[in-house]
C-alpha cells in the first residue's frame, strides 16, 4: 500500500529538495506538492475541502513565513502563515487521521544559553518570528497527538531558495570583500540531511511523535560558515572576509542557535 504525503510550501527551499530527492521514489511513498496558489493554508475551508478530496497519511508543513527582519515590522502575516495557518493544518490533520509533521526553528529559543538547546529547554523567543513559530507549536501540541515538530538551526540549500550560502556565493561574483558577523553561533544544516532524516521518519513510520531537534553537527559562526562556503567552491583567496564589528539588524537574534539533536 501505499503512503500518501502532501508537502506544503512547494517552492521553499526544503520542498524543492524533497522532491528532487524523491520525486522518482520507489519506497512506496507518493509526494503531492502543493504551492500556496494550490492550496492556501491561511484559509481554513481551502484547506478542509482539500483533505476532504484526497487521502494523505502525512502532511509535511514546509510553508512558512521565514523574513526574519520584515516579521518585527509586520508581524501579523508571520502569525498568519506561522501560527494560524498551522492551526488550521493541525485541526484538520486530526480529522482527517493525518500524521504532521511541521518544520520549526532554533528562534524559540532566546540564545542566552551557554550549552546546546535540548527539547526539555523552555522556549523564550525574542522576536517576533520566534513568537510566531512558537505559537504554531502551541496549536500542535494543543490539537495532535500524532505529530512530529522538528526545530532545525540554520537551513541552507546550495540549489534552491534565498539563503546565506547562495548569497555568499551570488556576492562573492561582484564583492571583492564581505563583512559577515560572528556575533552568532548555530549549526548550518543542509536541506538535503534534513529531507533524508523527514523521509526515514515516514518510510520507517515513527510512533515516537513529538519535538525534534535536527541539524546538522557542526558548530560555527556566520564568519565560519562564509570561509567555509567561499573554500568549498574554491574563492577563499578571491574574496576577503572581514568580521562585522557592527551588526545592525531591526530584529533581535539568538546569539547561540546550537541545537542538540536527539534522533
Amino acid at each position: 500500500m501505499s503512503i500518501n504525503v502532501l508537502v506544503t510550501g512547494a517552492n521553499g527551499q526544503l520542498a524543492k529538495t524533497l522532491q528532487k530527492l524523491y520525486k522518482n521514489n520507489e519506497d512506496h511513498i507518493e509526494f503531492t506538492f502543493v504551492t500556496k496558489k494550490e492550496l492556501d493554508i491561511t484559509d481554513i475551508q481551502q484547506v478542509q475541502n482539500y483533505f476532504s478530496n484526497n487521502t494523505f497519511h502525512y502532511c509535511i508543513n514546509c510553508a512558512a513565513y521565514t523574513n526574519v527582519e520584515q516579521a518585527e515590522k509586520a508581524s501579523e502575516i508571520a502569525f498568519k502563515v506561522n501560527a494560524e495557518a498551522v492551526k488550521n493544518l493541525a485541526e484538520t490533520c486530526k480529522k482527517a487521521n493525518t500524521i504532521l509533521i511541521h518544520i520549526s526553528t532554533d528562534y524559540v529559543f532566546d540564545g542566552e544559553k551557554h550549552k546546546p538547546y535540548t527539547i526539555e529547554d523552555i522556549p523564550n523567543p525574542i522576536n517576533e518570528y520566534g513568537k510566531s513559530k512558537l505559537l504554531g507549536e502551541q496549536y500542535i501540541e494543543e490539537t495532535l497527538e500524532h505529530y512530529f515538530i522538528i526545530r532545525t538551526s540554520w537551513l541552507y540549500s546550495k540549489e534552491f531558495g534565498h539563503n546565506f550560502y547562495r548569497t555568499i556565493l551570488n556576492k562573492s561574483k561582484t564583492e571583492k570583500e564581505l563583512c559577515i558577523t560572528d556575533a552568532q553561533t548555530g549549526c548550518p544544516t543542509d536541506t538535503v540531511n534534513l529531507s533524508i532524516f523527514i523521509n526515514k521518519l515516514i518510510y520507517e513510520q515513527s510512533k515516537d511523535f513529538g519535538i525534534k531537534h535536527f541539524c546538522d553537527t557542526k558548530a560555527m559562526t556566520w564568519f565560519d560558515f562564509a570561509q567555509q562556503i567561499l573554500k568549498e567552491n574554491g574563492l577563499e583567496n578571491k574574496i576577503k572576509l572581514v568580521k562585522a564589528k557592527k551588526y545592525p539588524t531591526f530584529a533581535r537574534r539568538p546569539k547561540n542557535s546550537i541545537l542538540l539533536n536527539n534522533n
